[in-house]
C-alpha cells in the first residue's frame, strides 16, 4: 500500500492512501474472482479514467464504460453520488459522479475478501446453465403447481 505524507492545517501530518495499479488489480482479482490478466486490464482502464483523483464526473463516460462502473459498484468497489450547484442565474445544476471506495479496495487487495456471487462470475455460470435443459432441473411439484395455478385462472 502506498501512502503519501502531507502537511495539513496547523502543520498536522496527513496520510493519503494511493490506489496503485497493483492494488486495484489485486482487489479486482480477489473480490471478483477473475484471473490476473483480466483484472489488470480492468484496473488499467479504471485508473486511466480516474487518474490521480478519487472521483470522476459521469458526463465523461461512454455508455459501455458506465456499464462496467455499475458492475464494479455492485461489487462494492465504487459508489455514485451527485451534487447540486446553484448557478449565477439562479438555476440548479445537478452533477453525477463516480467515486472510488479506497477503504474497500485496499481491504480487498490486502485481505483477499472474495464474494461468492459476483456479477462477473455469474455470467460464466449463466452460460453453463444455458447449455443444460433448465426445465429438466425442475421437480414434479413445480410442474404440478403450475398446472393447478393455470386451472384456477
Amino acid at each position: 500500500m502506498l501512502k503519501i505524507k502531507m502537511r495539513g492545517r496547523g502543520n498536522t501530518e496527513i496520510f493519503i492512501d494511493i490506489i496503485t495499479l497493483e492494488i486495484m488489480s489485486k482487489a479486482l482479482s480477489n473480490r471478483i474472482g477473475i484471473n490476473k490478466d483480466k483484472s489488470r486490464r480492468i484496473a488499467e482502464f479504471i485508473l486511466d479514467l480516474f487518474g490521480y483523483d478519487n472521483r470522476i464526473i459521469d458526463n465523461i463516460l461512454q455508455p459501455e464504460d458506465r456499464q462496467l462502473l455499475y458492475m464494479l459498484e455492485a461489487e462494492g468497489l465504487l459508489s455514485t453520488g451527485r451534487e447540486e450547484v446553484k448557478l449565477y442565474d439562479g438555476r440548479e445544476w445537478l452533477t453525477h459522479y463516480w467515486q472510488l471506495k479506497k477503504k474497500y479496495i485496499i481491504d480487498y487487495a490486502v485481505n483477499g475478501k472474495s464474494k461468492k456471487n459476483s456479477f462477473f462470475q455469474s455470467n460464466s455460470r449463466n452460460k453453463s446453465i444455458a447449455k443444460k435443459n433448465i426445465y429438466s432441473t425442475l421437480s414434479d411439484d413445480v410442474w404440478n403447481m403450475r398446472k393447478i395455478l393455470k386451472k384456477s385462472l
